[in-house]
């Protein structure tokens, strides 16, 4: 089978795939209904949008897709229990995980809850000394001093915790895949539990608690009561719906879309400070979610104080902001440092033991647990493979995995909790966390290798690079990227489009760093490109590229607006090169 361009193993080795000939024909078709140009035709007909779609999908609106939160199982016990604690001046506790997606639930919730002027206490487990979750001796302390405890991004499994919390009631908010049975809580609200629909598996745990509060307020006004404007909190269901790797689609897109315009408007302190620390010199896309906020946020609970993330996302003080965001920002650099002495060792481990099984493992004694997710997904990234990764300490190990498209790594974890080989593991199709005996470590590892196996990650090749088509150098401009940019947002479950530049020249290639590499390409005809190449010279594409002789390439990136000095330029950002001719 020809590649796209010719392109059957580029210089990163991959081979490229383009938009079908009924894709092709269906971006024709659109491009005469809407008028919109053909570069954005072909994004949204990949995405399987038809024409008369178009313009709602460019605009998602929330009252358009937002579902009825009624949907889902255990909402109106949830609400009416919410609700009457707010009456009842009730002791609330809130639990949540220590990632972004449970710092921003939480965040959520009890900024609504300050905005009724009822607080409530914060909890988020230690993630070394306690592990992902409730766990028997904080659910019982809570239950002591508090009539409500409200589980974000947890939860589901916690059967043995709650019992031990006997006597008060207990509700979860969550999104992470059910067991067979539910824990014995008041309500678990979670689109991911078995006797869902799964319609709205997609939904992050913030996701989950904005609907909580969608329902909460409705029956407010019944009481005629005002409930908080959750408009102005979108900016952390956006952050979390990001920065959580959830699909990017149906309400999703919408939260996302409308979260970054709240976010713009700077209201929020904790995301201001982070925002300025992280040096945003322009308005927030969901790379600055992902890329630069969200590592800030997880810092905490990676490698320092569990609950700062959390803190700073719903303080109202600009002050505590920016001290928060101060220590965030030290702990991130300190949690990079820790993250790449970790990479190094785990993919030499996992090199040795081989690259091309089902799973892609390593684990060792010193490997700090709060770096075992990202440098899973490393690894993930760099073998297109699910991976897991352990960090060990005594008689057990902590650990991360991440996974691929198609293949359920969530079920594959808990599976192998059933069978006594994991003392402790869940997650969804695309991320897990685990807990295993050190004399346990190989035949769980073997065992959930089998499992995926028998899903077809051991068939899975090189990870193709999907274009959405062909661009000019005389064709990228800033007004074309802005359109783009609105079929997003982009993301998990939504690629970024990216287009192929075919048959260019290099007139200009300088080294950036000792890694990166940037160039301007033409087309022959007085047209030409700016692009930037981050890890160029971690493969072939620097050195190659910089020796260029003349020689015309097939360029392959990503669209993107440059914005230095107040002028903004559009820029290639380039993922892939091939030989053209």
């Amino acid at each position: 089978m020809t590649g796209f361009l010719g392109v059957q193993s580029s210089l990163t080795g991959r081979c490229w795939t383009g938009p079908s000939i009924e894709q092709e024909r269906c971006s024709a078709a659109m491009e005469q209904a809407t008028g919109l140009p053909p570069a954005v035709c072909s994004v949204l007909t990949r995405r399987g949008v038809e024409p008369q779609e178009a313009e709602h999908h460019l605009l998602p609106r929330l009252r358009d897709l937002l579902p009825d939160p009624m949907s889902l199982r255990d909402m109106g016990t949830a609400a009416d229990r919410l609700v009457a604690a707010i009456s009842r001046r009730d002791r609330i506790a809130v639990f949540a995980d220590y990632d972004v997606d449970g710092g921003a639930s939480a965040a959520l919730l009890i900024s609504w809850l300050r905005d009724l002027n009822c607080e409530a206490t914060l909890y988020v487990p230690d993630r070394i000394d306690e592990g992902y979750g409730p766990n028997a001796v904080a659910m019982k302390t809570l239950a002591q001093k508090h009539d409500l405890v409200i589980c974000v991004d947890c939860g589901t499994l916690a059967h043995e915790p709650f019992s031990a919390a006997a006597g008060t009631d207990i509700l979860v908010l969550d999104h992470h895949l059910g067991g067979e049975s539910l824990p014995p809580a008041l309500a678990v609200v979670n689109p991911n539990r078995q006797d869902e629909s799964g319609e709205l598996s997609y939904l992050c745990a913030t996701g989950v608690v904005f609907l909580l509060l969608v329902e909460a307020n409705r029956r407010l006004r019944g009481q005629e009561i005002k409930g908080p404007d959750l408009m102005q909190s979108l900016d952390l269901v956006a952050l979390a719906t990001v920065a959580d790797v959830v699909p990017l689609v149906g309400v999703n897109r919408a939260f996302v879309r409308q979260g970054l315009k709240v976010m713009a408007a700077r209201k929020r302190p904790g995301l201001v400070a982070l925002a300025d620390l992280a040096r945003m010199d322009s308005a927030p896309n969901p790379y600055h979610l992902g890329y630069l906020i969200g590592p800030r946020i997880n810092a905490g609970g990676r490698v320092g104080k569990a609950n700062l993330g959390a803190r700073v996302l719903s303080t109202d003080d600009p002050h505590e902001a920016a001290a928060l965001a101060e220590r965030l920002d030290k702990l991130n650099s300190e949690r990079r440092e820790i993250q790449d002495r970790v990479y190094a060792a785990a993919l030499e481990q996992a090199t040795q033991r081989g690259l091309d099984g089902p799973l892609v493992w390593a684990a060792d004694d010193g490997w700090h647990p709060g770096v075992a997710g990202i440098v899973a997904s490393q690894l993930q990234e760099k073998t297109n493979r699910p991976t897991i990764v352990i960090g060990l300490d005594g008689d057990s190990g902590k650990g991360s995995g991440r996974s691929i498209s198609g293949i359920d790594l969530g079920i594959a974890v808990q599976r192998a909790v059933s069978e006594e080989l994991l003392l402790k593991g869940g997650g969804h199709r695309m991320a897990a966390g685990l807990t295993v005996a050190r004399s346990k470590l190989d035949l769980a590892m073997d065992r959930i290798g089998e499992l995926l196996e028998k899903q077809g990650a051991a068939n899975i090749g090189p990870k193709d690079l999907v274009l959405d088509g062909v661009l000019m150098p005389g064709g990228a401009s800033v007004e074309l990227i802005e359109q783009i940019e609105d079929a997003g947002p982009f993301g998990a479950g939504a690629p970024a489009p990216r287009f192929a530049f075919p048959s260019v020249q290099i007139t200009y290639a300088r080294r950036v760093g000792d890694r990166h590499l940037k160039l301007r390409a033409t087309d022959g005809f007085g047209a030409s490109v700016e692009a930037i190449a981050f890890g160029a010279y971690d493969g072939e594409i620097g050195p190659t590229l910089e020796a260029h002789n003349g020689a015309p390439f097939h360029l392959a990136g990503r669209l993107e607006v440059n914005s230095w000095q107040g002028r903004q330029t559009p820029q290639l950002r380039l993922e892939d090169v091939a030989r053209a001719g």
